[in-house]
């Protein structure tokens, strides 16, 4: 095999590379880089080196020593396609983890250093799949190189500038991204035998790419799709699934991110959009096996941890992330995860000055998203006594109010999340007469939380206890609280039929489902109710195994238009009724 990693560097620093662009070379450097009519040769580092030597920077990443992997990786970063690529990848993590500018833009500058080095090795003629098949193995590792750099540029690119300009730059990147890996895909499947020993590391790669995609883009509003330049490919998850499954199986680079993709989707996105399901066993079977590759890496730490906490195994949940926070000091943006994740042990066990405390450090050190922290600051200091708001020196009526302050755009669009709890601090935060656990009670449902608490019923019950509390509440309060009384207690109504689903009281749960659905002409604010409240319905005739009401009532939801969340529960169903049309 002819080397192909390294290029020579014609006497200039390595690190000029990570120096602001001029104008002119900014300008340039926005378009798709071409590329040589013939492949140049590498003077010191073979393909295969670089794939190992990245490996092994991977590894020690992973093993928290993240100084060290960017000290292996930088310097070919500029003259091999493996250590650019791998460089940008840390780069643009760093920049996601701590939100950072300095970090951002050079997470930025990584990721597009890496498009010019992938862009050198490329051949000038590829517009035709026909003369991709034509490639060799090495100009293959070059195209998939190039489409993860364009994946990276653009969630930097969106990560630091949301504006509109921006997002359809970044859409463009994307759909040629996407479609660069499906030809790669035709082109790995027409290659002869025998095949080499970087070969693995070329189909790992594809597959991870495209897996990555199918299991992402079904998430993608179809209006945000054609942006994206990917429109007719909405995505299959199932498919997605099954290539990060296979990637995550082999030995080859890409191995280990597909492991941590799928640990993040069943651990974070299918808890919040899939179907109500037991725990996948070749998960678990996933964690167990990257814990005992990397028994040190904290991330795996963390995913170990949560999946404590989806289990309703809440006391070795804590534990083992009290140990994540100690387990390394470099990158404290990983303490966060954590400390969001305690925060949500303490509210379920109801013990609100310990998740006030985590939500209290959140808004002060991270930057995600300070209008969740703030508003579970608010949620939570409404539970608490009034000596307490005294001693901490805030208030919930003036932390609600700040919440639509703080609110972000993530891929040039609000958060929807951000936008509901938004509205709601205005609404606790202007009004009084309304039941103190309410606002807790809210974001408990709009984050999944009774769904993770269904493993522990006896969290259910004692969360059923402070919804009864609330009913008779607002029962005795309902000329203090006209103008939203109604849409109070029909919230109540909707968590007391959800608690009492998770219970196995279906005949009760479904009552006080039917209940808000007789009461919808009464809402004048909270109209995401209903549609919610057919799609919880849904859920329960599933269980029973009535599939025909069942699809009937999550059918109801396309009648509802324009209301809180609205895309997150039009995925629910959607999946929902994929498993229905699996038991018919």
């Amino acid at each position: 095999m002819a080397p192909l990693a390294g290029l020579k560097s014609d006497g200039e620093s390595q690190d000029l590379a990570l120096l602001p662009l001029s104008g002119q070379e900014q300008e340039k450097d926005e378009q798709f880089q071409d590329a040589f009519e013939v492949i140049p040769a590498a003077p010191t580092m073979s393909l295969l080196a670089s794939l190992e030597e990245c490996t092994t920077g991977l590894y020690l990443f992973l093993n928290n020593r993240f100084s060290e992997a960017l000290r292996l990786i930088y310097p070919w970063s500029q003259s091999s396609l493996y250590h650019a690529l791998m460089h940008s990848v840390l780069m643009v993590v760093k920049a996601a983890l701590t939100l950072e500018p300095q970090d951002i833009e050079a997470g930025l500058l990584a990721a597009k250093s890496a498009l010019r080095t992938c862009g050198r090795f490329r051949r000038r003629s590829r517009a035709s799949f026909g003369r991709l098949v034509s490639l060799r193995e090495e100009e293959l590792h070059a195209e998939l190189c190039y489409a993860e750099s364009l994946l990276l540029k653009s969630a930097a690119s969106f990560i630091q500038d949301d504006s509109l300009l921006s997002y359809l730059r970044g859409g463009l990147a994307i759909g040629s991204s996407y479609q660069i890996l499906r030809d790669c895909q035709r082109a790995l499947a027409q290659m002869p035998a025998p095949r080499s020993e970087t070969f693995r590391h070329l189909a790992g790669g594809v597959q991870f790419g495209l897996g990555l995609f199918n299991l992402l883009l079904p998430l993608v509003p179809p209006k945000t799709l054609r942006l994206l330049s990917v429109s007719g490919q909405a995505g299959d998850r199932e498919a997605g699934l099954q290539l990060l499954g296979q990637s995550a199986a082999e030995p080859h680079l890409s191995s280990v991110l597909s492991a941590l993709l799928l640990l993040f989707y069943h651990g974070y996105v299918d808890v919040a959009l899939g179907p109500e399901r037991a725990p996948d066993a070749a998960v678990e079977r996933l964690l167990r096996a990257s814990c005992r590759r990397f028994p040190n890496c904290v991330l795996l730490k963390f995913f170990r941890a949560r999946f404590c906490v989806l289990a309703g195994q809440l006391a070795e949940a804590r534990l083992r992330l009290h140990e994540c926070v100690f387990v390394q000091s470099e990158w404290t943006q990983v303490h966060h995860l954590c400390y969001w994740e305690l925060m949500w042990c303490s509210v379920f066990l109801q013990n609100w000055r310990q998740a006030f405390h985590y939500a209290r450090l959140l808004a002060r050190h991270s930057r995600w998203s300070r209008a969740v922290y703030v508003y579970s600051k608010a949620a939570l200091l409404a539970l608490l006594p009034a000596d307490f708001a005294r001693l901490v020196g805030e208030d919930a009526s003036s932390l609600f109010l700040q919440v639509a302050s703080l609110r972000i755009k993530v891929f040039g669009t609000s958060v929807p999340i951000e936008k509901f709890i938004a509205e709601k601090g205005q609404r606790y935060g202007a009004t009084t007469g309304w039941y103190p656990a309410q606002p807790m009670l809210e974001l408990i449902y709009a984050w999944s939380g009774f769904r993770v608490m269904s493993k522990k019923l006896d969290l259910i019950a004692h969360w059923l206890a402070v919804i009864d509390k609330g009913e008779d509440l607002l029962r005795g309060h309902a000329s203090a609280n006209a103008e939203y009384w109604a849409d109070d207690v029909t919230l109540l109504f909707l968590l007391k039929g959800l608690c009492l689903k998770h219970l196995g009281r279906y005949l009760m749960a479904e009552h006080y489902f039917n209940c808000v659905l007789q009461r919808e002409k009464l809402l004048k604010h909270d109209h995401y109710l209903v549609p919610y409240t057919h799609y919880e319905l849904g859920v329960l005739y599933y269980l029973k195994g009535d599939y025909a009401n069942a699809a009937k009532s999550l059918d109801n939801i396309k009648n509802y238009r324009d209301y809180s969340m609205e895309s997150q529960l039009q995925f629910r169903a959607h999946v929902a009724f994929e498993q229905i049309y699996k038991e018919l």
